[in-house]
């Protein structure tokens, strides 16, 4: 089973996270933020993970901390269940609909970080949640599991549509690209390897 498991300490936050790359049946998210519980637990739904996280973080200043170590901690987590990234598609993108909303991933998990974030959003807040803070997560994630992650909003008018349609998106896309191939032999790279 590709899992791992980490806690992390800092003065603004206090993190604990698994991951399951091969079980979905467990995922329980507690945040302390609400709208980004409900993203999460979507992400781990429709990318087929096991995900368990409780975060405590210094919400009475406000949510970044929290989105952005919680961001940090999990892509840490799913470049360590990926271990040696034998017989991963290593691609994926999805397209998700939300309503009037239209969201986009695309990544590949290519040991090179880097982000293109492309939405906007009429709300700056949903619930105790700045949306500005979708990008920060999407950050922290992509470069400390070392993927390459695109993310766009197509189009839409509600800012929790659009933001939800990202999150699906981003669990159906990792989905695909963690799905182990018996078709690939070894890593799937010209290089031989995947760091």
């Amino acid at each position: 089973m590709r899992t791992a498991t980490k806690q992390r300490k800092t003065f603004e936050t206090s993190i604990d996270i698994s991951v399951n790359l091969d079980d979905p049946t467990e995922v329980s998210i507690e945040t302390g933020v609400g709208f980004f519980d409900h993203m999460l637990e979507a992400f781990a739904r429709h990318g087929r993970i096991g995900l368990v996280i409780k975060a405590e973080g210094d919400l009475h200043i406000d949510s970044h901390h929290t989105v952005e170590d919680v961001g940090i901690v999990l892509g840490q987590l799913i470049k360590e269940a990926l271990g040696d990234k034998q017989s991963i598609n290593r691609f994926g993108s999805a397209y998700v609909p939300m309503d009037e909303a239209l969201g986009f991933v695309a990544l590949d998990i290519s040991g090179r970080p880097y982000l293109v974030f492309d939405a906007h959003f009429s709300n700056q807040r949903l619930g105790n949640f700045d949306t500005e803070l979708v990008q920060e997560f999407l950050q922290a994630f992509a470069f400390q599991s070392a993927i390459t992650l695109h993310a766009k909003v197509l189009y839409g008018d509600n800012t929790h549509h659009k933001i939800e349609a990202v999150f699906k998106a981003l669990g159906r896309a990792l989905g695909e690209a963690i799905r182990i191939n018996p078709d690939i032999k070894g890593v799937n790279s010209t290089k031989g390897i995947i760091e």
